[in-house]
C-alpha cells in the first residue's frame, strides 16, 4: 500500500470565487499535515454520510452522504460551472471526506469530539448547510440545488484512489497555467500531484492582480511574519524572488535578510498564490500573482473549460491526477 508522508490537504485546498460568497476559499496557504493515514486501503462498501462538527453551535451533525456532497460542491465550486466540471469537483470532495475518515479512525483528533471533520473552512474543506445554500443562491436556490443534485446522483459512488488509497484529492482554483507539484510546493513528492497543462487558466477572471505596498504597510508585513527580520533602507529592495519553478511559482526568495519561500511570503503579504514578480515603486512595491491557490492538483477554472469544451468528469480527472484510479466505495 502507498505511505505516504505527505497528508491529505485538511488547509491546502483552494477554491474558485465567487464576490458575494465570502466564505469561498482563496486556497489555503499552510502546508499539510505530515500525518499518513496507515495505508488503509479505501472500503468497499457504501458509505451513509459524516459527522461534521459545527463550530458556531459546537453540535455533531450527522449528514448523509448525498446532502454532505451537494453542500460540499455548492461551497467549493460555483455552480455557473460545466455539469462535468462540477462532477469532478464532486469526486474530488468525496476523496477528500473519506480519506479524513480514514485518518481519524487511525488517529482522532481531541477537538473534533467524534466528528469526521468541522465547518471550519480554515482547516477542513468547505460544506454549506440548507440555511447557507438558500443564502447564497437566493432566488435562484431551487435551480442551483436541481443542477448540483443531478450532479451527485450520477457520481456519489465514486472516489479517486492511487494504489488502493483514496488520493491527496488537492485542488484550486486557478493555476499559472501549468499546476505545480506537491514536491515543488510542500516539500514532498506525490506520484499524481505533478505538473499538468492547464493553458486555459490564463483566461480567467482576475488571473492576473497586482497588490501595491507602500513602505509602512510593507515594513508592518513583514516584522510581524519574520520577527527580527532586519530592512535596508529602501523599501524597494526589501523583497526580490530567488529559484522559481518553471511556471512561475516561487520557491526561495529573500525578505531582508532572510531566506524564505514564496509561500511564507504568500501568507505574509496575503497574495492570491506564490506565482508573483516584485516590482520596485516609490516608498515601496509592486507585486504581481498570476493564479489563485497552491496550484495544485485540479484546477477548478481548468477543469471548467475542459468541461465546456466537451471533456467528461473521467477526463478531467485523470488529466488533473494522473494514474490514478477511479472507483466506487
Amino acid at each position: 500500500m502507498n505511505r505516504y508522508i505527505a497528508a491529505l490537504l485538511t488547509v491546502a485546498v483552494g477554491t474558485a470565487v465567487i464576490p458575494a460568497v465570502p466564505v469561498y476559499l482563496a486556497g489555503r496557504r499552510t502546508p499539510p499535515e505530515s500525518t499518513p493515514i496507515a495505508g488503509q486501503a479505501v472500503e468497499k462498501t457504501e458509505r451513509k454520510g459524516f459527522r461534521v462538527l459545527d463550530t458556531a453551535s459546537g453540535e455533531v451533525l450527522d449528514v448523509p452522504l448525498r446532502d454532505y456532497l451537494i453542500g460540499a460542491a455548492a461551497a467549493e465550486m460555483p455552480v455557473s460551472f460545466g455539469e462535468e466540471a462540477l462532477k469532478a469537483q464532486i469526486v474530488a470532495a468525496h476523496t477528500y471526506a473519506v480519506r479524513q475518515c480514514m485518518r481519524e479512525e487511525t488517529s482522532p483528533t481531541p477537538e473534533l469530539r467524534g466528528a469526521d471533520f468541522s465547518n471550519d473552512t480554515s482547516r477542513y474543506q468547505g460544506y454549506f448547510t440548507e440555511s447557507q445554500m438558500k443564502s447564497c443562491y437566493g432566488s435562484a436556490y431551487e435551480e442551483s440545488i436541481a443542477k448540483l443534485s443531478a450532479a451527485v446522483d450520477e457520481v456519489m459512488p465514486y472516489v479517486l484512489t492511487y494504489g488502493g488509497e483514496p488520493i491527496i484529492a488537492a485542488f484550486h482554483s486557478m493555476s499559472p497555467g501549468r499546476t505545480e507539484s506537491a514536491g515543488d510546493v510542500w516539500g514532498t513528492p506525490v506520484e499524481y500531484l505533478v505538473p499538468v497543462d492547464s493553458t486555459a487558466d490564463i483566461s480567467a477572471p482576475r488571473y492576473m492582480e497586482e497588490a501595491r505596498f507602500p513602505e509602512p504597510v510593507l515594513r508592518k508585513r513583514l516584522t510581524e511574519a519574520f520577527p527580527g527580520i532586519n530592512l535596508g533602507s529602501d523599501p524597494a529592495q526589501w523583497i526580490s524572488v530567488g529559484e522559481t519553478t518553471e511556471s512561475g511559482t516561487v520557491l526561495t526568495a529573500l525578505a531582508g535578510d532572510r531566506c524564505v519561500t514564496g509561500n511564507e511570503l504568500r501568507e505574509a503579504l496575503g497574495l492570491r498564490s506564490a506565482c508573483f514578480t516584485v516590482a520596485g515603486a516609490e516608498d515601496g512595491i509592486t507585486v504581481t500573482t498570476r493564479g489563485f491557490g497552491h496550484g495544485v492538483g485540479l484546477s477548478q477554472y481548468g477543469a471548467d473549460a475542459m468541461a465546456r469544451d466537451g471533456s467528461s468528469w473521467h477526463e478531467i480527472l485523470e488529466h488533473y491526477y494522473p494514474g490514478c484510479t477511479i472507483e466506487a466505495v
